[in-house]
């Protein structure tokens, strides 16, 4: 049975990748797919980034920030924009109409913030596609479009200087907004390298930066990675979005328990492979997690192989041996003894007369008690009547 589990689960890995091969075959658009290999932290491609990125522990960094009210989200935009030389009225332009954004139209606040600084920042408009002055959240963006913003964020795309001379706070918060539009479209892979280095105590939304970026890490099956963040956002459960907490709550029961070489894990693997190919991702790196999945499940079914083997050696070892000290140990199945006596037996004449049913009255009292004390009335009436015929017949 297990050879036959071991073929089925290789065939069905064997057509995935077999209809991997025939996506590499199509001609899929080049535009749409950024190779995995190529989604990396930004940060590790500029100069002198490895001694900075050695000396930063990314899982610590999670857990010092607070949230912001309203206000302070406002008063964060106006030194931000003061920063960079906007001039006051239209500082004052762009606060008015964040507040104006959560007050009054209830947008979320990561989107009205955006939205307020791409009023005075021609590049973050142009990256978020604010066609219309007067819209309240970016517009929604297809998969292709996303791609493009993600390379406008990588070190040779044409607005990356300009996005890099923006203040902390301004680039944490394009990059949050850019990394969760990814991750609602399930491109993980691109979403990660935007805001994997996002510092949550420089972005004025730092809940929906460690949710999305959680979710990211959970769905790329980064547990640990995923726990900091999860767990650090749920320390200020009372301050952030309900929708927020209880997601996150259901993301760390979820992928806590999750064990290396697992059956969850080999299955959350194909998950993952299946979300590449809905993609039109054929590379190297999905055809690399198709490998895994065959790995871990003929891991998986060899473990399982030795175990039965060894039960069935300690089945056959205790049956060769024996276990009782010296004592006879009883037949297995029933069968027909190799017995040596003739099977003669003394004879016992019995006839209609011989008694039965004739026990001293006391006895025969007692008896009729406890047959009869549990039956209905009319059995126990039967009874009685039989027991008396048979008193009087002999």
């Amino acid at each position: 049975m297990i050879h036959a589990i071991r073929i089925r689960c290789l065939t069905a890995v064997c057509l995935m990748c077999s209809w991997t091969a025939w996506t590499e075959a199509d001609d899929l658009n080049p535009e749409r797919i950024i190779p995995e290999e190529k989604a990396q932290p930004l940060e590790s491609m500029l100069p002198g980034s490895s001694e900075k990125m050695g000396s930063r522990d990314s899982l610590d960094r999670a857990t010092d920030w607070k949230p912001l009210d309203t206000e302070a989200m406002a008063e964060m935009l106006r030194r931000c924009l003061d920063t960079i030389g906007v001039p006051s009225d239209a500082i004052n332009r762009s606060t008015e109409q964040f507040l104006a954004d959560i007050r009054q139209e209830d947008a979320e606040a990561l989107n009205a913030w955006v939205n307020a600084a791409a009023m005075q920042i021609d590049p973050i408009a142009a990256m978020i596609g604010r066609s219309n002055p007067d819209s309240n959240a970016p517009e929604s963006n297809t998969s292709v479009e996303l791609l493009g913003l993600a390379k406008r964020l990588d070190p040779s795309g044409p607005d990356y200087p300009t996005i890099e001379s923006l203040p902390p706070e301004m680039r944490a918060a394009l990059r949050t907004w850019i990394g969760r539009e990814l991750v609602r479209a399930r491109l993980y892979d691109e979403a990660l390298p935007i805001f994997a280095e996002v510092d949550p105590a420089a972005s004025p939304d730092a809940a929906s930066l460690l949710f999305y970026r959680g979710a990211c890490y959970h769905a790329l099956l980064k547990a640990k990675e995923a726990l900091s963040d999860l767990r650090s956002l749920l320390q200020h459960e009372d301050d952030i979005p309900v929708r927020y907490a209880r997601t996150a709550k259901m993301m760390v029961a979820d992928i806590k328990p999750l064990k290396e070489d697992s059956l969850d894990e080999i299955s959350r693997l194909m998950t993952d492979v299946t979300r590449r190919l809905d993609l039109g991702r054929a590379d190297d790196a999905t055809q690399h997690r198709e490998q895994e999945v065959i790995d871990k499940l003929t891991k998986l079914i060899d473990k399982i192989e030795e175990q039965q083997q060894q039960q069935q050696q300690q089945q056959s070892n205790g049956q060769g041996g024996n276990p009782r000290g010296g004592e006879a140990k009883p037949m297995e199945d029933s069968r027909i003894a190799g017995a040596s006596g003739e099977g003669d037996a003394d004879r016992k004449t019995l006839d209609d007369k011989g008694g039965w049913g004739n026990l001293p009255p006391a006895e025969r009292q007692e008896s009729l008690q406890q047959i009869s004390r549990d039956l209905p009335t009319h059995y126990r009436e039967a009874i009685e009547a039989y027991f008396r015929k048979m008193a009087t017949d002999s």
